[in-house]
């Protein structure tokens, strides 16, 4: 699956970045010249991408080796070698700046992802991404985003209902919202709804809602909201067939809206269910990684 879906993406990477050729490695190394490569960790991070950065070498020189010497998901601190790369230097050199940023790219994913993960530990809450990622690149992210320990929101618009404060205007309000999507609903998917108000929270306790997501509100509304929905759910003794096991409460409630890594905890001891992060794709920084010719011949 990874690699369907990274391989095109690869594949036009390489297009525009080594276009007509490489023509400084061409005019500055002569041909046949082979060496061993290096690609090292210059700050301590979780990986993720090794494999679309094999992908990466393999497509700019099928005879390349590309030799993993962790796996995503490994923790490292600098100085440690990340894989390694045997072959013709024109194509190490060829692939080098794609597969790194790939690499980098995903890992700082990863990275900033497991600081929130360990944030919130103990709390029963999970974090979860956004749709806030980069065009073409949403499922390597999103992969990312696992591999450091948080969970997947939706991956798009076609296998979640999430109903906004947009959909709820366009709508003519969220009972209007609910009732049309009620009347054509896929039964399989989940239906969360965005709530600004207690009122809107009352029209909202439905059975056919399954998360409520509470956006850009202090912690105390948060309790706020718990307590009357776990009120609301002991009157009314949940059966509906998409509640996991082990849930606690359903509807269960999601928290959004600026969350950090100084506030995370905190909504997480509130009592919150998931706490969804558009930062773990639009923010993260690049993982420092790079390449090191480490011997030529």
């Amino acid at each position: 699956m990874l690699e369907a879906i990274a391989l095109p993406l690869v594949r036009f990477a390489l297009s525009e970045d080594v276009g007509t050729g490489d023509i400084t490695t061409l005019n500055a190394v002569r041909s046949g010249v082979n060496a061993r490569a290096a690609i090292l960790a210059r700050a301590a991070g979780i990986i993720a991408g090794v494999e679309v950065a094999g992908m990466t070498f393999h497509e700019a020189e099928p005879a390349l080796k590309f030799r993993p010497l962790v796996r995503d998901g490994d923790a490292v601190q600098p100085g440690v070698a990340v894989a390694q790369v045997v072959g013709e230097v024109g194509g190490i050199l060829k692939a080098e700046r794609t597969a790194l940023n790939f690499l980098q790219r995903l890992s700082g994913v990863a990275t900033l992802t497991r600081r929130f993960v360990q944030l919130i530990e103990g709390t029963g809450a999970v974090i979860l991404d956004t749709r806030k990622t980069t065009p073409g690149l949403r499922f390597l992210e999103k992969y990312a985003v696992k591999v450091g320990g948080g969970e997947n929101h939706r991956l798009a618009l076609w296998d979640m209902y999430l109903v906004k404060d947009n959909h709820i205007r366009a709508a003519g309000g969220l009972r209007e919202a609910i009732d049309r999507i009620s009347r054509t609903r896929q039964a399989e998917l989940l239906l969360e709804v965005e709530i600004e108000s207690l009122d809107q929270l009352e029209q909202a306790l439905r059975p056919e809602v399954d998360r409520i997501l509470v956006d850009n509100r202090p912690v105390r509304d948060v309790r706020m909201v718990i307590e009357k929905v776990d009120a609301w759910c002991q009157a009314h003794p949940p059966d509906s067939p998409r509640m996991p096991a082990g849930a606690t409460r359903w509807p269960q409630i999601e928290v959004s809206g600026g969350i950090t890594l100084e506030t995370a905890r905190r909504y997480a001891e509130a009592g919150a269910d998931f706490l969804s992060v558009g930062a773990l794709t639009h923010s993260a920084p690049a993982l420092d990684l790079s390449l090191e010719i480490e011997e030529v011949g």
